[in-house]
């Protein structure tokens, strides 16, 4: 095991829990759609400048497909239906905690890709998605979530599960730099015209605004996913997916330490039963491949 595969984890943890701080940010000055679509923009214009430069290999005109279906997934339908659902009154708990049932659809659908999920790995998904709920127990409210807020935390869910898959099976190998140039030309190409149609399109660009969309383009996306699509790359979709339940608990100390959230020990208690429950899905070893 390289130097990379071990930081690789926590680094995407890390970097995948400061989005929620990003959004924080930004949010009471941008419409959701429309700084997304900039921040598309740019990683889009980041990579390609980095490809150009190193001149990287381009996919297929096949794996170009594939490459967009998964980011319309993982980039455009996901962020886009977090951020909205958010913007729309959905609780941030709640939003959090359905977006964090997508390691239970992996592990159910990994067979789709090769994958068999032994019965340790499947009490790790129970315990770290109990860990994740005793986390953000005090932030959870049922009163907003039904509608149309309701509607795209699930579609969040859906897409980034589904992205995750389909480009787990279809394309599992491509160059970073090109490979994002062509998934977030996509989500550009869906997100864009979304925004233009339902929002005034209104961003402040104040210094909030401009500190989230650097961080955004710079680390969440171009580091953050990279990252992601790294360990995609390398390791099982089960164990990737499952990391993810530790970016509640992140997220809580990082919004403890910045805004003097509570951090009671409640969310303490959850942490430490989401990283038992990380554990058994990470060290079990890896299953046999699926006929």
């Amino acid at each position: 095991m390289t130097l990379l595969d071990r930081l690789a984890p926590p680094l995407f943890i890390f970097i995948w829990a400061t989005g929620y701080i990003a959004a924080k940010l930004a949010a009471p000055h941008a419409d959701p759609l429309t700084f997304l679509s900039w921040r598309y923009a740019g990683v889009m214009l980041l990579m390609l400048g980095l490809a150009l430069a190193a001149r990287a290999p381009w996919p297929s005109r096949r794996q170009m497909l594939h490459l967009a279906v998964a980011g319309l997934g993982i980039q455009a339908i996901y962020l886009g239906g977090v951020w909205v659902a958010i913007r729309q009154g959905l609780p941030a708990g709640t939003t959090a905690l359905i977006v964090n049932l997508q390691p239970v659809l992996v592990a159910a659908l990994a067979p789709w890709v090769g994958e068999r999920v032994d019965p340790r790995q499947w009490l790790g998904v129970a315990l770290g998605l109990g860990g994740v709920v005793l986390v953000i127990w005090h932030k959870l409210t049922l009163a907003a979530s039904f509608g149309p807020p309701l509607a795209m935390a699930l579609a969040a869910l859906l897409a980034i599960t589904g992205g995750t898959l389909y480009q787990k099976r279809f394309v599992p190998q491509f160059d970073l730099r090109t490979g994002q140039v062509v998934q977030f030309a996509a989500a550009l190409a869906a997100t864009a015209p979304l925004a233009w149609a339902t929002e005034p399109m209104h961003i402040v660009w104040n210094t909030d605004v401009l500190i989230a969309m650097a961080w955004s383009v710079l680390v969440l996306t171009a580091g953050g996913i990279s990252l992601m699509f790294y360990m995609l790359r390398h390791g099982r979709v089960t164990a990737v997916s499952s990391t993810m339940y530790l970016v509640p608990s992140v997220t809580s100390v990082m919004a403890w330490a910045l805004f003097g959230e509570t951090l009671g020990a409640q969310a303490i208690a959850g942490m430490g039963v989401t990283l038992l429950g990380v554990y058994l899905v990470v060290a079990s070893k890896p299953p046999e491949t699926a006929a």
